[in-house]
């Protein structure tokens, strides 16, 4: 941290004589000393990072200054440093200023706030000044801040071809281009006197090297991603176990649908199947929500340390996880951390105090949810406006919520989590939260829209996997997310002839798996989508195509219960078992090498070739030799001969 002095000058009194209002005071001056020194500490932290594949780079700006911070900026396409608006996405709290610049409130966290941009790697630079209030601002020696985006850093969440270079280094996070001491007193709208001026021009030289040294300390201290480099084609894949993201070959089964609660006994009739689930090769299971809730599928919690619930007891819960350790399979629970349900009203009549252990007031609220009257911060993401949203910013709500994960992995015996509606809060605290209960694997429910225009989806879909990307991202990788990039191509793609959509502009998978794929839980139906919900439920009589290409792709496929125990339960397990046999994981290379109206044919690690759609294709016969392995209503799978 970089620490500064302002100085506050003794001004002359403005003069009461009613004579002299008019007079203009010409060549007026007087020193005065400084009677007064502040010791202030401030930091802004700039990082910028390019993702593989992508048009895109990610710029991150943090600062410790409390209170409301608003940054107003823009973009630069040349030296000149001439501000340009840029274009969509822009972070939440984004207005246009003047049509000359967009103003961002930032987003707080327990020891300032932050935000994150999405620019065009195109671009020349990142300009931004500082609003503290409605007077003071904050810039660099009377300059707009400036970040140069051509030293964007590519983050690696994949090796995706050969020619991609990789780095010895057990870390690779985006640089910090600028580290400036953040002063609000220097820019008066009064002149500077003349002792002051040389004070604040002697405290300006010795910031300037206090942040050449700031800038070495934060560029080698700064969290990073590992590099993931892919296997030489006739090696066995090197497993890296990392906390929250697995070995890279899981296969994940949701344990449950919508209507599981209804037996009341839902642990116990789980049981029963798990050496089922676990004999068609599954090694994670993902479990319904366990705490008390409102409604009683789980997803309105109440009292957080209360595991009765209508799936079972909290003893049942433990014989079902013992039990599906004792066949193999990693345990996931589905935990709720963007809102919870009140035990009480407060004075106005309002449901936002809550009970049990954790005995929390309306701080632990958010303060723009207009339903729950919360006394705590703005929200860091999305407000769910059934029940009251939990300020993550809180140090106390934090610490409970780590305290909480921490005992249900002792106490219950889970490996990791799903995380619901993670839209709601940002993903720097789901770091927080994975940092402190080290999960094997954890997945968030990102769930958004993808783009259409007049009612017609968009080829183009590199705005919504973005979205998911940066969220993935703000978690520092320490979590995967479902790819509802890719599900949603999926349907278009199936249900209207349109293969074509299975390949982006360069030619890689379109959906989240094509960028990040180690961090992509690909699937086709969920309790949401699916089940006797039905929100957005996937094309009928074409699972299997879905299957075909999810449980074949990098990524980490997920299969839903009911499709389990339907008429696909041996399609899916020996397209598991191929999966398993070839050792494709979520790392493994695709090369689409046909993308046309009726079919979509890809290869994959040179080991298994496959393609779905009433369309021909057949792998060429050559050097390398395929034999049919599996085939289907409209998709076939070839695997390599020796």
């Amino acid at each position: 941290m970089i620490h500064t002095k302002r100085s506050f000058g003794k001004w002359p009194e403005a003069s009461c004589d009613s004579k002299n209002e008019n007079r203009r005071l010409e060549g007026f001056y007087e020193e005065q000393p400084i009677v007064k020194e502040v010791s202030v500490g401030n930091m802004v932290n700039v990082a910028i990072r390019k993702f593989p594949d992508a048009a895109n780079i990610v710029l991150h700006l943090e600062t410790d200054i409390p209170g409301d911070v608003v940054v107003h900026w823009g973009v630069c396409r040349d030296d000149a440093k001439t501000w340009e608006i840029s274009a969509v996405p822009y972070p939440p709290e984004t207005t246009v200023f003047r049509n000359k610049a967009l103003r961002t409130l930032l987003q707080p966290t327990g020891n300032g706030s932050r935000a994150l941009f999405t620019l065009d790697e195109k671009l020349d630079g990142f300009l931004f000044v500082l609003k503290l209030d409605a007077n003071s601002w904050v810039n660099f020696q009377g300059n707009d801040f400036y970040i140069p985006l051509s030293s964007a850093r590519s983050v690696k969440g994949q090796s995706d071809s050969e020619s991609e270079e990789t780095s010895g280094k057990a870390h690779t996070d985006g640089i910090i281009n600028e580290i400036r001491n953040l002063v609000s007193g220097l820019n008066s709208e009064k002149s500077l006197q003349t002792k002051v001026k040389e004070a604040k021009e002697s405290i300006l030289n010795e910031i300037e090297k206090l942040a050449a040294e700031a800038y070495s300390i934060f560029r080698s201290s700064t969290p990073s991603y590992p590099e993931e480099d892919s296997d030489a084609d006739d090696a066995e894949p090197t497993i890296n176990i990392s906390s929250g993201t697995g070995s890279g070959f899981e296969i994940l089964c949701q344990g449950f649908n919508w209507e599981s609660n209804k037996s009341g006994r839902w642990y116990m009739e789980l049981k029963e199947k798990a050496s089922e689930i676990s004999s068609l090769g599954f090694t994670v299971i993902w479990l319904p929500p366990p705490t008390e809730s409102v409604s009683p599928e789980g997803y309105l919690p109440k009292d957080l340390y209360n595991l009765n619930s209508r799936y079972g007891t909290i003893d049942e819960l433990k014989d079902l996880v013992k039990s599906l350790h004792g066949v193999g399979l990693k345990v996931l629970g589905d935990v709720v951390l963007n809102h919870r349900c009140a035990h009480y009203q407060n004075q106005n009549g309002v449901w936002n105090i809550f009970g049990g252990r954790l005995n929390w007031d309306d701080r632990a609220v958010v303060g723009d949810d207009p339903h729950f009257q919360g006394r705590g911060n703005k929200s860091s993401g999305d407000n769910f406006h059934a029940a009251p949203n939990i300020d993550h910013s809180q140090d106390f709500v934090r610490k409970d919520l780590i305290e909480w994960l921490c005992w249900l992995r002792e106490e219950i015996g889970y490996d990791g989590w799903r995380l619901d509606f993670v839209r709601g809060f940002w993903g720097g605290y789901v770091k927080d939260y994975l940092d402190a209960s080290e999960p094997y694997f954890a997945v968030g429910e990102y769930w958004d829209s993808l783009s259409y225009t007049y009612g017609e989806m968009d080829h183009n879909q590199d705005a919504h996997r973005q979205r998911i990307v940066d969220w993935i991202n703000a978690t520092n990788g320490t979590a995967g997310a479902f790819d509802v990039t890719t599900k949603g191509i999926l349907h278009s793609a199936l249900e209207r002839r349109e293969y074509w959509r299975l390949s982006d502009q360069k030619g890689k998978p379109p959906g989240v798996v094509g960028w990040w794929p180690s961090r992509a839980v690909t699937f086709i139906e969920n309790h949401d989508t699916g089940s006797t919900q039905g929100h957005w439920r996937f094309p009928g009589g074409k699972e299997m195509q879905g299957y075909a290409y999810i449980l074949t792709h990098p990524g980490t496929p997920a299969v839903f219960y009911d499709h389990i125990v339907s008429h696909h339960r041996s399609e899916i397990g020996a397209l598991i078992s191929l999966r398993n046999r070839n050792k494709i994981h979520c790392r493994s290379i695709v090369e689409i090498v046909k993308a046309e109206r009726d079919v979509y044919a890809a290869t994959i690690d040179d080991r298994v070739a496959m393609k779905i759609g009433p369309g021909y294709y057949e792998p060429p016969s050559g050097p390398q030799r395929w034999s049919l392995a599996l085939e289907g209503y409209d998709y076939k799978v070839w695997e390599a001969s020796s």
